[in-house]
């Protein structure tokens, strides 16, 4: 009795574990400029239409050519493992090497330039809609990366507007998304348990907004108009630099030094939380490698070692500062950490960058691991922020999510 007691507490442990929340697999330090973008989005977070091509490309830095290969799977809306087996949601195979590669050229710093598009010859089709995952790994079948995708059927209009908050302590600060899904040729039953909303900003995951139900319907109209629960913190522009001329100095770039590669300094930072809103045109959080005078800046453009560094104030004394972006898929790690140089009252940063333009701000992690984007740069409603709402539904039967529609709006024309 007691061994079958044992068995099934063991069974139950396993069953929790498989069905757990899956999370991205940050890459090694080697590993740098995962850029993973579909026909029409840009890097990172793609959402695309089903039967559309996605390109994985990304750099390592080790020089040994190494081989590297690919699984795709399949997941619900919440990033549990679905049920469904590689047969029915792939046709062909993955687990294939990438195959396609160059190695970089004329850089001070030596890399290879991996690049997958999906579907190709041995992964001919992704059959059905939903999140998928792709997983990187190396010759001795060890994790290296992993990235979220979204592919979506065009059955539902989602239409996605940016209104300020209706709580008056945060009507400065906050920024509301109110949502219309307005299904096309299909009837969606029982919409309160089987639609799901996730609200994305900035192609951010990390602070996405899950699990909205609608409110209401008009006719066949499903309607969401929270308050708090579709709010985000409106946060700041982004700053930017732009250094495609490694050899010059570009917007934000105060010095260059030549070492073993080249250094870019960039002009100290100040906080904002403190000063006025101003308008600054931004690509929300995204960058774009590119490189002056060179065709190709895939394996033309070089490694840059980039210097921040932001002015200390009595309110972040002490506070652990990161370096935030879509350079790293919005990842906290020690690459990324401030420390605080006492002599010159500063936080300093080194991070090893491909040249191109770059979005980026500073952020504060707590004691509790929870991050406050706000601290450093502010939280104004004015911000210009790019939503993305995907819509998810379950009909009666079905073994997995497929998405419905996925939905644009901007914050730039934000209203009461």
């Amino acid at each position: 009795m007691r061994v079958r007691l044992f068995l099934f507490l063991l069974l139950t442990i396993i069953s929790l574990k498989n069905y757990s929340q899956v999370e991205e697999t940050a890459p090694p330090d080697y590993i740098k400029t995962i850029n993973f973008k579909g026909d029409t989005s840009e890097s990172q977070l793609p959402v695309l239409k089903l039967g559309d091509y996605v390109d994985l490309e990304f750099d390592a830095l080790n020089g040994n050519e190494d081989d590297y290969y690919y699984k795709i799977e399949y997941y619900n809306f919440d990033w549990t493992p679905s049920v469904l087996m590689k047969s029915e949601f792939l046709d062909g195979f993955d687990n294939q090497r990438i195959r396609t590669y160059e190695n970089s050229f004329n850089t001070y710093q030596i890399y290879s330039h991996y690049k997958l598009t999906i579907p190709n010859e041995q992964t001919k089709r992704l059959k059905v809609s939903g999140n998928y995952m792709i997983h990187v790994f190396n010759d001795n079948n060890e994790l290296v990366f992993s990235r979220k995708f979204m592919i979506y059927e065009p059955m539902a209009n989602i239409g996605v507007s940016i209104k300020r908050s209706r709580d008056l302590s945060n009507i400065e600060y906050k920024q509301r998304v109110e949502i219309v899904v307005s299904p096309n040729d299909i009837q969606l039953n029982n919409p309160k348990q089987n639609v799901k909303i996730v609200v994305v900003q900035n192609n951010n995951l990390n602070t996405a907004i899950t699990n909205l139900i609608p409110q209401y319907t008009i006719g066949n109209q499903l309607i969401y108009k929270y308050d708090d629960e579709s709010s985000f913190w409106g946060g700041n522009e982004y700053l930017f630099f732009e250094n495609k001329d490694v050899r010059g100095a570009n917007s934000g770039i105060q010095r260059i030094d030549l070492e073993e590669l080249y250094h870019n300094y960039l002009f100290t930072n100040y906080p904002r939380f403190n000063k006025p809103y101003t308008y600054n045109p931004d690509i929300n959080g995204n960058y774009l490698v590119t490189v002056l005078d060179a065709e190709n800046p895939d394996i033309e453009a070089d490694y840059v070692w980039m210097h921040f560094s932001l002015l200390s104030s009595t309110e972040l004394e002490g506070k652990h500062i990161y370096v935030y972006g879509n350079f790293n898929n919005y990842t906290i790690d020690k690459n990324t950490k401030m420390t605080y140089d006492s002599n010159y009252k500063i936080f300093k940063s080194s991070i090893l960058l491909k040249q191109g333009f770059y979005n980026y701000k500073y952020v504060v992690v707590d004691n509790n691991n929870q991050l406050i984007e706000g601290a450093v740069s502010g939280n104004f409603y004015q911000t210009e922020n790019n939503y993305k709402v995907i819509a998810y539904y379950r009909d009666l039967g079905k073994r997995y999510d497929r998405i419905i529609g996925q939905g644009e709006g901007s914050s730039v024309n934000i209203s009461n």
